[in-house]
């Protein structure tokens, strides 16, 4: 018998949409069954949400959750209470969710009791760090699928540690470099710069959002003050996260001299990046994009999940969060300069291996496919 697959992809956050757009793209070349896109809401303003999605030409949702903002139980809960009766409804062939954000770990336990085999993008990856929400989301996710897509080597082989069958692992790739590379040459051009008021390489880009660095009033303060030394330097623009603002104005911190910016969209994200002397940041996708684009990056953190790019990339870890251990390595890194480096299948065409992993894994199961949903 011959029907068409449902492949339900969710997503709740700003790093999914990177990962399952150019997954999208792939599979509707291919005319791969139906695809439904549930956004939970994770990210619920339009700073942080719609804006991505039309710099990524992202469809509009099929179903939108707005869960919002809330403590990690109550979000993940609040994910799992939603998606369950659009699981029941669409009766998904597979689930793919994506990254470590409470959503895909909430999708997937969902899916995983209603039976519908789960997938996820972006699997293996582990900062060995328990104290991390994101790496339970991570351990937890990587149990419950089915299918799991990893982005590099050492990734396949935490998998492998923790009893994964192999079968079940595919290395696909980074697909977030699959998004950079379609707006590559735009990022490249310094026309966007002119907005922004600052010099190719003149500046320093700053993002911030983990609870390590902005739940903590002392940590928090002694990066607000490394920020404002940096910025007696060069130009330090911080487009600044409404978790970070929010802690910011409780624990009374300000920065006198760092250009503070609305959160922006995904290509001026890029934008601010590429042409950076030196980025600062707790954000894992950034690591990665930096390490392609070959801008020095600072990771304001103990540990990261990315090992790669501090191995084959231009990322490194500042773990010991102090005024001058900051202003120490952003001086060195500026030092460095700029050198592009690419780790394996980081090539802008991961999500056509993924396209792979899935026709291959419906052909195991038995999945077969029709004509295209329309």
């Amino acid at each position: 018998m011959s029907f068409d697959p449902t492949v339900l992809h969710v997503v709740g956050a700003r790093p999914n949409f990177m990962k399952v757009a150019p997954v999208l793209r792939a599979l509707r070349r291919r005319a791969f069954g139906r695809q439904v896109l549930v956004h939970t809401g994770q990210h619920y303003d339009d700073a942080m949400s719609s804006v991505f999605f039309d710099d990524l030409d992202l469809p509009d949702p099929d179903v939108h959750l707005g869960v919002g903002s809330a403590s990690h139980a109550r979000q993940t809960a609040d994910v799992l209470r939603a998606i369950e009766p659009v699981l029941e409804a669409y009766a998904p062939d597979l689930v793919m969710v994506v990254g470590d954000v409470n959503s895909t770990l909430a999708a997937a336990l969902a899916a995983a009791k209603l039976n519908r085999p789960v997938a996820h993008l972006e699997a293996g990856l582990r900062s060995g760090d328990r104290t991390m929400p994101e790496e339970i989301n991570r351990l937890l996710t990587d149990q419950l699928a089915e299918l799991l897509l990893t982005p590099s080597r050492d990734a396949d082989r935490n998998l492998e540690r923790e009893g994964v069958p192999p079968d079940r692992i595919h290395f696909v790739g980074n697909v977030m470099i699959d998004s950079l590379e379609r707006v590559l040459p735009k990022v490249r051009s310094a026309e966007g710069l002119e907005a922004l008021g600052v010099a190719d390489g003149e500046y320093a880009a700053v993002t911030l959002h983990r609870p390590s660095n902005v739940d903590d009033a002392r940590q928090l303060a002694d990066i607000f003050q490394a920020l404002d030394e940096i910025a007696a330097e060069v130009p330090v623009l911080f487009p600044m996260h409404p978790r970070t603002r929010a802690r910011a104005a409780e624990f009374g911190l300000t920065l006198d001299a760092v250009r503070v910016m609305e959160p922006v969209g995904y290509e001026t994200m890029l934008i601010l990046q590429a042409h950076a002397a030196v980025v600062l940041t707790d954000s894992g996708g950034m690591q990665e994009e930096t390490t392609v684009l070959g801008v020095p990056c600072l990771t304001l953190r103990e540990n990261t999940e990315r090992p790669v790019t501090i191995t084959e990339g231009t990322n490194r870890l500042v773990p010991r969060r102090t005024p001058e251990a900051i202003v120490s390595a952003f001086r060195a890194a500026r030092t460095d300069g700029r050198n592009p480096r690419r780790p394996e299948r980081w090539d802008g065409r991961a999500a056509e291996r993924v396209a792979d992993a899935i026709e291959k894994w419906a052909e195991r199961r038995g999945v077969r496919r029709g004509a295209a949903h329309v």
